[in-house]
Order: C-alpha cells, then sequence, then structure tokens
C-alpha cells in the first residue's frame, strides 16, 4: 500500500503543532505556572522543552521517517522482539481519544451557548455540573466532535490533516495572540482595590521563590515534564505516525525546531490570556483551579464579569479552544487510524469506520460515568476519580511513562543513539544538539522519567 507524505515542510509542522496545542497547553499550564512560582515554572519548562521535551519528540518523529510505519508496528520494524512497545503506544490513544471527544463536545456546548446568546447562563453555579451529568446531551456534542474528527481522518494526510492545519492553525494562533493582548488590557476595582492586567502578567512571569526549598523546586521541575507530555503530544504514539509521513529530503532538525517554538509559544500565550483576565477579576484565588474547573467554570464568570465585551470574547476564546482540541483529537485518532492500516493492511476509510464505533463505545460510557454509572474511587495519586478520570490517569501517568522509558532504552542502549542521529542528518543537515540528545537519551530522560513513573503511584514524592 502506498504511503502517502506530506506535500510540504510546514504541512508538517502545523500538523504537528495543532496535535501539540491542545487543551493541555490551555487548562493546565496557566494552572502550573500560577501555582509553581509564575516565572520559575516557565523558566524550568523552557529549559526541559529544549532539552527533554525536544530529545523524545526527536526520537518519535525520527522512528516515524525512518521506519515509514505507524506506532503499532514501527518499533517491531526497529527492533524485532519490540513489537510489545509499539501495542502500548497505540493503545495510549485509544484511551485517550473517547474521552478528549467527550470533553471537545463540552467545549462545543459552551462555544454554541456564547454564539446562540445564553452565554450568561454558562457563568451560573451549577450550570457546568447539570451539564455534564444529563443523560443525553453530552452524549450527542461528544459523538458530532467524534464525527468531525473523523471526517476529517477519514479525507486522508493530504486532503485531511494537512489541509485543516493550514487553516485552522493560522485561525488559531491569530485568536490566541488577539485574546492574549487583550487580556493585557483589562482592569477591575473590587473592593477599593484595582488589579490590572499588567499585574496579572507579573503573577505568569516574574519568578516567586520567596520560603521554596530544594523540595518545592522538585516539584516544579516534575509538573513542568509532565506538562511536556501534554505540550509536545509525546508518548501516545502520534510523532511516530506524523514522522512516518515526513519525506526523507526534508531537514527533519528544521522542521522540529519549528514545533518547539510553536508550542512554547503558545502554550506562554494561554498563560497570557488566561491568568491576567483571571486575576483581574477573581484575584490570586481565582487561580487555584485547572482543567474543566478552569475552563468551564472559572473562565465564564470572568466573561460574565467584563460585561458587554465578555460576550465576544467568549465567543472567540472557545471557538479557539474547539480548534486547538479538534486538531490535537485528529492526531490521536490517525495514530490509531495509521496503526490499524499498517497492521491489518485495511483501507484508512475502513479504518477510521472500524474506530468510529470503538471509540463511540467508550465515550458514551465516560458520559454515562457522570449519571448512570456514576462512581468515586480513589486513585494511587490521590485523586478522586470517575471513568474519565480513570482513563486518563491510566494512559497518561502510567502508560505514556511506560512508552517514553522504554523508547529511551531501545534508542539509547538496545541499538545507539545513531539510530535517530543518522535519520535526523540525513541529507547533509546539521544536528546542532547532538551530544545533548546522546546525554538525554541515555542516561537523563530514563532517570527522571522513572521518578515520574513513580510518583504517579505515590510510592515517591516530593511533598
Amino acid at each position: 500500500m502506498k504511503r502517502h507524505s506530506f506535500n510540504s515542510s510546514i504541512g508538517f509542522v502545523l500538523a504537528a503543532a495543532g496535535s501539540a496545542v491542545g487543551l493541555g497547553n490551555i487548562w493546565r499550564f496557566p494552572y502550573l505556572a500560577a501555582k509553581d512560582g509564575g516565572g520559575l515554572f516557565l523558566v524550568i519548562y523552557l529549559i526541559l522543552a529544549l532539552t527533554f521535551g525536544f530529545t523524545l519528540l526527536t526520537t518519535e518523529v525520527a522512528i516515524g521517517r525512518k521506519t515509514k510505519q505507524s506506532p503499532l508496528t514501527a518499533y517491531s520494524t526497529l527492533k524485532k522482539g519490540w513489537g510489545g512497545l509499539g501495542i502500548i503506544a497505540c493503545i495510549v490513544p485509544m484511551m485517550i481519544l473517547p474521552y478528549y471527544c467527550v470533553i471537545g463536545g463540552w467545549v462545543m456546548k459552551y462555544a454554541v451557548s456564547f454564539i446562540a446568546g445564553d452565554w450568561t447562563q454558562t457563568a451560573t453555579d451549577g450550570y457546568f455540573t447539570s451539564f455534564i451529568t444529563a443523560d443525553t446531551e453530552p452524549i450527542v456534542y461528544g459523538v458530532i466532535f467524534l464525527a468531525l474528527t473523523c471526517i476529517i481522518i477519514y479525507q486522508g494526510v493530504n486532503k485531511g490533516i494537512e489541509a485543516f492545519s493550514k487553516v485552522l492553525m493560522p485561525i488559531l494562533l491569530i485568536l490566541v495572540v488577539g485574546i492574549a493582548v487583550f487580556s493585557l488590557t483589562l482592569g477591575h476595582t473590587d473592593g477599593g482595590e484595582t488589579r490590572t492586567g499588567l499585574q496579572g502578567l507579573r503573577v505568569l512571569l516574574i519568578p516567586r521563590l520567596s520560603g521554596m526549598g530544594f523540595s518545592d523546586i522538585l516539584v516544579v521541575l516534575m509538573d513542568a515534564m509532565g506538562q511536556l507530555f501534554y505540550s509536545l503530544s509525546i508518548a501516545m504514539g502520534i510523532m511516530v505516525a506524523y514522522g512516518s509521513y515526513v519525506k526523507d529530503d526534508d531537514n527533519l532538525m528544521k522542521s522540529i525546531n519549528q514545533i518547539e517554538i510553536f508550542d512554547t509559544g503558545v502554550a506562554v500565550l494561554a498563560g497570557v490570556m488566561i491568568i491576567p483576565a483571571v486575576y483581574v477579576f477573581m484575584g490570586e484565588e481565582g487561580m487555584s483551579s485547572s482543567g474543566p474547573g478552569l475552563m468551564f467554570i472559572s473562565i465564564p464568570k470572568v466573561f460574565q464579569a467584563m460585561g458587554p465585551i465578555g460576550h465576544f470574547i467568549g465567543i472567540m476564546f472557545f471557538l479557539m479552544v474547539l480548534f486547538a482540541a479538534l486538531t490535537s483529537s485528529m492526531s490521536i485518532l490517525e495514530a490509531i487510524v495509521s496503526s490499524f492500516m499498517d497492521h491489518y493492511k485495511i483501507s484508512r476509510r475502513r479504518a477510521t469506520v472500524i474506530e468510529f464505533f470503538i471509540a463511540l463505545f467508550f465515550a458514551v460510557l465516560v458520559c454515562l460515568g457522570y449519571n448512570k454509572l456514576y462512581f468515586e474511587v480513589k486513585l494511587p495519586n490521590g485523586v478522586t476519580a470517575q471513568i474519565l478520570d480513570i482513563m486518563d490517569y491510566v494512559s497518561n501517568n502510567i502508560l505514556m511513562p511506560v512508552v517514553a522509558i522504554s523508547t529511551c532504552i531501545l534508542i539509547g542502549w538496545v541499538l545507539t543513539p545513531d539510530t535517530v542521529i543518522d535519520e535526523v542528518t540525513r541529507n547533509g543537515a546539521k544536528f546542532g544538539r547532538k551530544k545533548l540528545y546522546i546525554v538525554m537519551i541515555r542516561f537523563v530522560a530514563p532517570v527522571m522519567l522513572f521518578i515520574l513513573f513513580l510518583q504517579s503511584f505515590g510510592i515517591f514524592s516530593f511533598l
């Protein structure tokens, strides 16, 4: 079966950056930056992005291009006997896709509410809870989001992924920059105290080291490293799949550097977009929430506090989040579809339809987890969880570190780092961080990943 390729390197960069710029950047990065000392978190995150994140991103893209295989089959192609790693790398996106589409449905619901003029209702107490616990509405929105994702992937690499990324990513970037600039112009007086967007920006950018000991800095280090998994789409099989579509004569290092810049820039802009606005209208205590709590409860209250302009900004914001969620869900589905195609030798259309029904089943289960199938269980990391949280914990805290650690062992020790270096430097391309790469893939990254892995089980904690 002939393997399609991205028509251009910019097509690959936008698709990969679109995958990386997802809900994790928008609802987790600002919270961690506010919690972990502002500028201190930013500095550590940037250092890790240029070392740890760069190492794993380069490795996965290079494996994809070298083998011209999807995650399910790439590892066994690279080294006989390592097919098990490919299976785990394929299970990860299969676990993530259903609940990601459910959350994408939540975003769609809010975007529709703002566009339809019901935006003030979204800020009322209990609105979000009453929506996600409803019997049918969350399922309907989740299925629409899943269907939209499948339609794009059904079109293929060029007419689907590349074409949509070239349209959605520039729009997304314009919206992020526009909202971030607006956020800095805000001001609000509450109880005689006036707070401004620029003061909120200081919370994000200026390092707060007072009262922080060595163990606190290690917490920030682990938080930043965990965020990189979300930010760069590492250890989900996605970058292996996308790498397999990169042409042999493309400069891989140049594209990877562009993905790093794009992703890190949007992550920081997400902080500039959200932290000053939340600070202005809710103070520092308003920045204590992350995830759904930040996105669907705190942010609508901020838009309501803005007055009439909040309606327009809210529409722009939720459209931006919807685009970000869609570009990420596309990449998650592509990792699965390409795996089915390579392993079972079936057409893209058949693979997409099969995965649609698999994801549909689990997405409905996730929705029912908030009403008919509601239960609570305590996870090893201390979180009280429902079905969505359990799937998120297993995929993000267990399987993804296993994939990343195993990849480091395979490339760093079983094979050699030259496996990746030779692929990156093909056609005479330069590998500016080659020595750093060797040290990271063999020694530093596996140790850091193992600590993160232990921390997710509550075995090892700095707290």
